[in-house]
């Protein structure tokens, strides 16, 4: 092998911004070591071209103002109001769940810099193992490490795909920036599904959310989950122009599956009929998927492992973002007292009537609540100690101080997760494993591809009723099915793609009307006819720093 120098540390901080006049995603290296030492196993290979990308995975569910919150908080599921001033951070969060974050917003920028950071270092390692299997065509481990970086890297396309639709395809680490040109979403679409598809030969059968190996890996399950995605969404994901109100026909748009050619819709049955194929089903309790030693689930697919101590940096905002300061110290730990479930989330819960679906319970802390002796939480109001209870219809967008207790106790908190009683850094730092895909989401699809074919659904839909003991449902519609993907997914981060794939992200909810007015009338939600709003805006830098580039419609 020849002798070469490769970076022992491959960060594209810069980069990952567009913020290079001459290699885009070009590497910042601290320092460089001999390639002979670092490549001359199997286990080093690994190590260096490999293992890292995954360094950083937390921040798609986990970490604060990235993607998780652009999902989910411009969605009708939840929402952070603003507290008298608490949670404002000068219209953030607000204009985020009213559909008003402009061309510069930190949740955009942050989510695009991350996932080209992520990219540019998939690019690196890329370059470098294609390199090497040219040198040692006989060594077959690069070829295997090779698919699996690109498999990574398509999973992070697919997220800016999602997020942004037009994008930059860039596939190696010396691309200068003059050649980065935006790509129309159906060619992003395409790329992601043939770089998955190319891979999956390659890729393990091994279980990625169980500790081993594979663990927290793209494994050739995680890859035919993402493929169910794109196909269930394909309609959306092939359509250059989101706001003339036309989208091509699921059933037009081919994919192909073992050698057979099949519609979107049939495509994502037969890639969730693989996954159960490989062994995975609903686990037997809910709640274990998301507890705190959720690494034996049967039913998760692709999680991110946390542990902290062994990762100590994958922090994850979500839980303690939710929980009241009282509610939290009652466990030693920290609480934000922010994000909350809307009026509409709890409507579709049927929450406090005799039809309340038995999920509410597994997924939202309401009304007063105990500490872990079992006892009732105290908050102090107006000099007296009174009962901490969350108010599960009260949350508004903006709160002040004429509502009140409500202003500390609105709206219903995340209780999907289990409360780690030996989680660190105030508990941003825990055990449970965050979900990005599990098979009860993969059966949901099924169901929806069943019934977009005009074929019945309710055995897939009634397999996820039954295992929390809700009522079997008859002749499930469209209509039924987003509801239940919202009682068996929330806080799950699948809430936007979901509406925007049944064209009703754009439409108003009550809470979007309710408390809105705050200082100025120009803050009242203003309902999107042509639905721009379903795409992000590029943030205003990456477009003055590459002429290449151009704004998404409506902004």
């Amino acid at each position: 092998m020849k002798k070469k120098f490769i970076y022992s540390f491959m960060i594209a901080a810069a980069a990952a911004a567009f913020s290079s006049c001459s290699n885009f995603l070009e590497e910042r290296p601290t320092d460089a070591f001999d390639e002979e030492t670092a490549f001359q196993s199997p286990t080093l290979v690994y190590v260096n071209t490999v293992a890292s990308l995954y360094n950083n995975m937390f921040k798609i569910m986990g970490n604060d103002r990235h993607v998780y919150d652009l999902n989910t908080f411009s969605s009708d599921e939840a929402m952070l109001p603003c507290r008298i001033g608490d949670w404002e951070d000068g219209g953030l969060w607000q204009n985020i769940f009213l559909h008003r974050w402009g061309t510069m917003n930190d949740l955009t920028k942050n989510s695009w810099d991350f996932l080209y950071e992520q990219i540019g270092k998939c690019n690196q390692s890329v370059d470098k193992l294609q390199a090497f299997a040219e040198e040692q065509p006989d060594v077959e481990y690069f070829k295997v490490y090779l698919e699996e970086v690109r498999a990574v890297r398509a999973f992070f396309y697919y997220e800016l795909l999602d997020l942004f639709a037009r994008v930059p395809l860039v596939t190696s680490s010396t691309t200068p920036m003059s050649e980065v040109k935006q790509s129309e979403r159906s060619v992003v679409f395409n790329f992601v599904r043939s770089e998955l598809e190319e891979a999956l030969p390659y890729l393990s059968d091994n279980r990625s959310n169980q500790k081993g190996e594979y663990y927290g890996r793209i494994t050739k399950p995680v890859a035919y989950m993402i493929l169910a995605k794109l196909a269930l969404n394909a309609e959306v994901y092939a359509d250059d122009n989101w706001t003339d109100g036309n989208r091509p026909a699921g059933k037009n748009i081919k994919f192909t599956v073992d050698g057979k050619e099949m519609n979107a819709w049939e495509a994502t049955i037969a890639y969730v009929d693989k996954l159960e194929a490989l062994g995975y089903k609903l686990q037997g309790n809910f709640s274990e998927n998301f507890a705190v030693a959720n690494e034996t689930s049967v039913e998760n697919i692709f999680t991110v492992p946390m542990d902290p101590v062994a990762y100590p940096d994958a922090k994850d905002y979500n839980l303690v973002r939710t929980r009241h300061y009282d509610h939290a110290t009652a466990y030693g730990q920290s609480g934000w007292n922010g994000s909350c479930a809307t009026v509409k989330a709890m409507n579709v819960f049927k929450f406090g009537t005799a039809d309340e679906d038995p999920r509410c319970k597994l997924t939202y802390f309401t009304g007063e609540v105990t500490g872990p002796d079992g006892k009732t939480i105290y908050t102090e109001w107006d000099g007296q100690k009174v009962p901490l209870k969350y108010e599960p219809n009260a949350p508004k967008v903006y709160m002040d101080a004429s509502d009140g207790l409500l202003v500390k106790t609105a709206g219903a908190r995340m209780a999907k997760y289990e409360f780690d009683q030996n989680a660190q850094d105030g508990g941003n730092l825990h055990g449970n494993d965050c979900v990005i895909f599990r098979f009860a989401d993969a059966l949901l699809m099924k169901a929806e591809a069943k019934i977009r074919l005009g074929q019945n659904g309710d055995d897939e839909v009634n397999q996820v009723r039954n295992r929390v003991g809700a009522k079997p449902l008859q002749n499930v519609t469209l209509d039924t099915l987003l509801d239940e993907r919202m009682l068996e997914l929330a806080w799950e981060g699948v809430r936007r793609q979901d509406l925007i794939r049944f064209g009703k992200f754009t439409e108003a909810t009550v809470d979007r009307y309710v408390g809105v007015k705050h200082f100025a009338s120009s803050l009242d939600y203003q309902e999107d006819k042509t639905g721009y709003t379903t795409v992000f805006s590029i943030y205003a830098d990456i477009l003055s720093l590459n002429p290449n580039l151009t704004q998404n419609p409506g902004y």
